[in-house]
């Protein structure tokens, strides 16, 4: 069938499917077929590409016009930054401090970053990142994190983020160390799973000691498919979710996470980010452009000087890549708004096997465990949000709430409203392309899971006890319910 006649059968389908649903659909309650346009978790905007490039494929559904933008922000998204001064006027400005010379050394190929193969210089932490931050020091520090318009209170010396590159004849602030002890874990039926439990610790610290109440947080990148679906589900449809008293009693009380929008100047609900501590696309890549690399954008004109502190003098006095024709910034406008684009239209890979016995039967497990109370299957997005993203029946596998996981993958930091041992549910759409588009398997904040079951077994507070269900399933049981996850 020609691509153009398959399109248009699928919205008319999905049209169908859309005005016999709320925004928040019912819980299945069928599972011995799959449901209706189950097989296109981002709707209209679905592709079919599959292997190493299937988180960099545009929107389905993207107009003519607009692909040739996605390339723009594609190239953007690749750029890789240079230092100033530099004869590439619309590339300089990178750090003085930074963690990475471009959005895809995080992102690798659209997905998850890596946890270290090796202690440096074996293998850099690029698609790693560690925040910093101490508990208030005074009543003016306390003010302003009760005005919830910073998100905690960075370290003095090292700021909000350890920086593990400079620019030549500067020191960077330090190297990431990461150890594991392997702990076994024994399910009902005999099987021994080995968990590892990170350690870190930081080596060659270049600008004197750490705060001694100094809290760290070590998060690998996100994968980057379907955020700007996220952010079209309306906020009336993820408040609909929040049960902070429990009132059903099932063990889970997720809220949402409260965040500063730096555009409207206001607090508003935060979305992106592990801790959902970004509100939009558009301040979330604007945040990374400033922490990771050290550039100036529209949102963060200050960040020319990246996360210097005070005791880096040299890294306040380098050069910076602010230029007149790129309206006094490094990052351009144009530049923002070109990959704001990008991300926003990423496609969400089709699902596989959706009518598939063994995917059935796991799909049944995944609501019987009530790991759907957490990760929540679907929504239909709202009228209001762009033309690509409107009126979408999506199948993103999150609340984009905040949930309790317990003191195992507690960090002990808070952001935002969000307590130390709170995360967002992580989106499950794609988690069975890991492999392909990363070439591994790494799972959680920091990387620790190397399988989905692992990933599971580190599940705690109101996830307790769904993971027990899956502690006390067959073999067989197991493997189905990893079966619907890779489907995914």
């Amino acid at each position: 069938m020609p691509r153009s006649l398959y399109y248009l059968l699928f919205c008319t389908l999905l049209l169908n499917s859309v005005n016999a649903v709320t925004a928040v659909p019912e819980t299945a309650v069928d599972f011995t077929r799959a449901e209706a346009n189950e097989q296109f978790p981002g709707g209209a905007s679905s592709s079919d590409k599959r292997g190493k490039r299937a988180f960099l494929q545009p929107a389905a559904n993207l107009s003519f016009e607009n692909k040739l933008d996605f390339k723009i922000g594609q190239s953007i998204f690749a750029k890789l930054w240079v230092f100033s001064p530099s004869s590439t006027a619309a590339s300089d400005g990178l750090g003085p401090l930074h963690n990475a010379r471009s959005c895809m050394g995080c992102h690798i190929r659209g997905g998850r970053g890596h946890v270290p193969e090796g202690n440096w210089p074996i293998d850099n932490a690029i698609s790693m990142l560690m925040r910093l931050s101490i508990e208030p020091q005074n009543s003016q520090q306390r003010a302003l994190l009760a005005s919830g318009k910073i998100p905690f209170i960075a370290e003095p010396s090292y700021g909000a983020q350890l920086q593990d590159f400079a620019m030549q004849g500067m020191p960077a602030e330090g190297r990431i160390n990461i150890s594991y002890r392997e702990l076994p874990q024994t399910l009902a039926d005999g099987t021994v799973v080995s968990l590892r439990q990170p350690s870190y610790s930081i080596t060659e610290l270049n600008f004197g000691p750490l705060h001694p109440a100094t809290k760290i947080s070590v998060r690998i990148a996100n994968p980057m498919l379907g955020l700007g679906l996220l952010e079209a589900i309306s906020e009336h449809d993820i408040l609909s979710l929040v049960d902070v008293e429990d009132a059903n009693e099932d063990g889970i009380s997720g809220r949402p996470n409260r965040v500063w929008q730096q555009r409207s100047q206001s607090i508003v609900l935060g979305r992106f980010g592990w801790k959902a501590g970004n509100p939009s696309i558009s301040q979330q890549n604007s945040a990374a452009f400033a922490t990771d690399m050290g550039l100036s954008t529209l949102l963060f004109k200050d960040a020319y000087r990246g996360d210097c502190t005070v005791v880096q003098q040299q890294c306040l006095d380098a050069p910076d890549g602010r230029s007149a024709h790129l309206a006094g910034l490094e990052v351009a406008p144009q530049m923002s708004q070109m990959l704001d684009l990008f991300v926003r239209n990423i496609a969400v890979p089709r699902r596989r096997n959706v009518a598939d016995a063994q995917v059935l039967a796991g799909k049944r497990l995944f609501y019987d465990s009530a790991c759907s109370a957490c990760h929540q299957p679907n929504f239909i997005t709202s009228e209001d949000a762009g033309a690509e993203q409107a009126g979408q029946l999506i199948w993103p596998y999150t609340d984009l709430l905040l949930h309790d996981m317990g003191e195992g993958l507690a960090d002990h930091r808070p952001e935002f409203q969000a307590s130390g041992s709170e995360w967002r549910t992580a989106p499950l759409w794609g988690i069975g392309a890991t492999a392909a588009v990363s070439g591994k398997t790494e799972f959680l904040h920091d990387g620790r899971a190397r399988t989905l079951l692992e990933a599971i077994l580190w599940h705690g507070g109101e996830a307790a006890a769904s993971r027990d269900k899956v502690v006390n399933m067959s073999r067989s049981q197991r493997a189905a319910l990893l079966a619907f996850l890779e489907s995914l």
